[in-house]
């Protein structure tokens, strides 16, 4: 704004303030109510008013420790501000370049625990090295917006570089390798879209987890290094579970129990359709598992830090589980699993495959234990 400008908004305002009056129009002023309800006029404000000048995103007060957060909208356009480690605020706008959806929940939170633990704990050259280690092993996946509004078809995604990678390092075959890994991520596609319930209800447990650990995690302040260092350390379960409360163990253990089985079933379909499929699967398999299983002390201490390690487990478990489902109950078993909530293996039943077929095929377990594969 021109100075000139400025002094003479503020002598008219201490000159009103002076006589005790205000500025008056020479009549009153009608406003159709069109207006009110206009989206046109809607988007013209939000353009003019919100998204071409600068606006007031929170207070500083309101991000008082490294690692706090706001999040809103502003002319339909969401945003976020971050507290940094070195007591810098950042703002972002708060949407996944990739999937289009947003990165926090809005409203404040998360920052006493997680995040502050986050900035202060992990460096930049910390954090790049942890998406290095990531980034060099993922394959492909079936990516979904599980928490998203809209809910759009996933995506499937492949990173060709790792694939090449790691078919060289196995010393097998690129082409048939790739056909592999593709059949284990449509078959995730499979899963999610031809079973419109599976969708909202991993959304739901999601989404009442992610409420818990933001509620609990504003309690804990300064006594997070504390928690989570004891939760580290040692104990009964993951250490992940070791910081929740009775219900958020009770969801996480749900969502656990249809991961294992979403990865067990793909690893599973790999294996039995790659017969017809691939060429030499019997090799890629036995070589890639051989992988999975091999892990240095570091990338273990990595996949245990970050809860990758569940990942992992869920492969074995999910595929220990399928394949003894399939040996009792055939293709009608495996069928029955995606029936709906009510046919879902319990965390029980996924080391007891037996105790689900009761349940739902209603029929004993065939012999032969439950680790053999199919």
């Amino acid at each position: 704004m021109r100075r000139d400008l400025q002094r003479d908004i503020v002598r008219t305002i201490l000159d009103l303030a002076e006589h005790d009056t205000t500025q008056l129009a020479d009549a009153t002023l009608t406003v159709p109510v069109d207006e009110y309800v206009s989206p046109q006029v809607l988007d013209a404000e939000q353009e003019h008013l919100f998204r071409t000048r600068p606006v007031v995103a929170c207070l500083s007060g309101d991000l008082r420790e490294a690692g706090d957060y706001v999040a809103a909208d502003s002319g339909g356009v969401p945003y976020v501000v971050v507290r940094h480690a070195d007591r810098s605020l950042r703002g972002f706008v708060n949407i996944c370049r990739h999937r289009g959806s947003p990165l926090v929940p809005p409203g404040a939170g998360l920052g006493k625990a997680s995040l502050a633990l986050a900035n202060r704990w992990i460096t930049t050259r910390q954090f790049g090295l942890l998406l290095g280690f990531m980034g060099q092993r993922v394959l492909g996946q079936y990516d979904l917006a599980l928490l998203s509004a809209e809910a759009e078809p996933g995506q499937l995604l492949f990173v060709e570089e790792n694939v090449r990678h790691t078919a060289r390092t196995l010393d097998v075959p690129l082409d048939p390798f790739r056909t592999w890994i593709a059949l284990h991520e449509t078959t995730h596609a499979f899963e999610f879209e031809a079973h419109p319930w599976l969708r909202p209800y991993l959304a739901d447990r999601l989404e009442r987890q992610l409420a818990g650990l933001s509620r609990s995690t504003s309690d804990l302040g300064r006594d997070a290094s504390r928690v989570l260092g004891r939760a580290l350390r040692g104990g009964d379960g993951h250490w992940l579970e070791r910081l929740m409360s009775d219900e958020q163990r009770r969801l996480f253990r749900e969502t656990q129990a249809v991961m294992s089985l979403l990865e067990g079933f793909s690893d599973h379909v790999m294996d039995e359709v790659g017969r017809d499929l691939v060429p030499g699967v019997a090799t890629i398999s036995a070589r890639f598992h051989a992988r999975r299983a091999r892990r240095t002390p570091m990338e273990r201490a990595i996949l245990r830090i970050t809860g990758l390690d569940l990942k992992m487990e869920q492969y074995a478990r999910g595929e220990r589980f399928v394949a003894a489902v399939e040996r009792a109950a055939g293709p009608a078993g495996l069928r029955r699993l995606w029936e709906g909530p009510e046919t879902l293996p319990r965390d029980d039943e996924l080391e007891r495959p037996e105790r689900w077929v009761r349940r739902v095929v209603g029929t004993a377990a065939g012999p032969g234990p439950a680790g053999a594969r199919a």
